[in-house]
């Protein structure tokens, strides 16, 4: 049951990360006077952590909750890993190259990213909340089951090494793990991990060994409000600080990260 299934990996969540940390944006615009992208620039950042009995509280009420949706909801089909590497092999290995690792640096690997990511970003290229030349019409055609195949075959596939430029992933490292305190640039890692690994059932993707031109033009994307199918501006916000120089550092360090 899907649904079910989702209360019951947040539960799981809790036990994973007994003290997740809680990204909370506070806005400063207001309606009719810097609201959105350019009001979100000029917020303050708060981040507060969850008391044990209150992930004790919220674990129980999670899993009762799945226990429930169990039994009410309908079965879902599982992906078909086969259906699914065919798709892949049919329409995406010309650019996202063979098991979703691609040559071209523009195009992102798509080889070990998170399967509910991917099949986000698919529903949103077919539905138009993600615009873009190339991926809006290939996706238009995707059915729902042939999106989560697709996903599905894509998250078990291995992702292959890249490398840094030293000089430039010091300051990358600096930026992801701690953001920048002057300009008011949170840390990469709140959302996306220490390792750069995401995570799934937030839909956080995996950025660490992504190619370094993708991640690059992604965060300038973001910065400029051209891409918009973040939740809640995260990553618009995130992004609206950053120079050409850090979007730079911050691409070479996630290259290279965990490899």
């Amino acid at each position: 049951m899907r649904w079910a299934r989702t209360i019951g990996d947040m539960a799981c969540l809790f036990d994973q990360y007994p003290h997740i940390l809680i990204y909370i944006r506070e806005f400063s615009g207001r309606p009719g006077n810097g609201s959105g992208a350019s009001g979100l620039a000029k917020g303050r950042y708060r981040y507060f952590r969850h008391q044990d009995r209150a992930i004790r509280d919220m674990k129980t009420r999670l899993m009762m909750a799945a226990v429930v949706a169990a039994l009410i909801g309908a079965p879902i089909q599982a992906a078909d890993m086969a259906a699914g590497e065919a798709k892949a092999n049919q329409v995406c290995m010309a650019c996202h190259g063979p098991q979703g690792n691609s040559i071209v640096p523009i195009w992102p690997k798509l080889a070990g990213q998170h399967p509910d990511y991917i099949y986000k970003q698919l529903t949103e290229f077919k539905s138009g909340a993600r615009v873009n030349a190339q991926m809006s019409p290939m996706a238009a055609p995707l059915t729902e089951d042939e999106m989560r195949d697709v996903a599905a075959y894509y998250a078990a596939q291995t992702q292959t090494a890249g490398a840094a430029d030293p000089e430039k992933a010091e300051l990358g490292k600096q930026i992801y793990m701690a953001g920048n305190a002057e300009t008011g640039v949170p840390a990469c890692s709140g959302c996306h991990g220490p390792q750069g690994l995401g995570l799934n059932l937030a839909k956080f993707p995996r950025i660490a060994g992504q190619h370094a031109d993708y991640l690059a033009a992604t965060l300038k994307s973001f910065r400029a409000s051209e891409r918009a199918n973040d939740p809640n501006a995260m990553m618009r916000g995130s992004a609206a600080r950053l120079t050409d120089d850090e979007i730079a550092a911050l691409a070479q360090y996630l290259q290279g990260l965990g490899q």
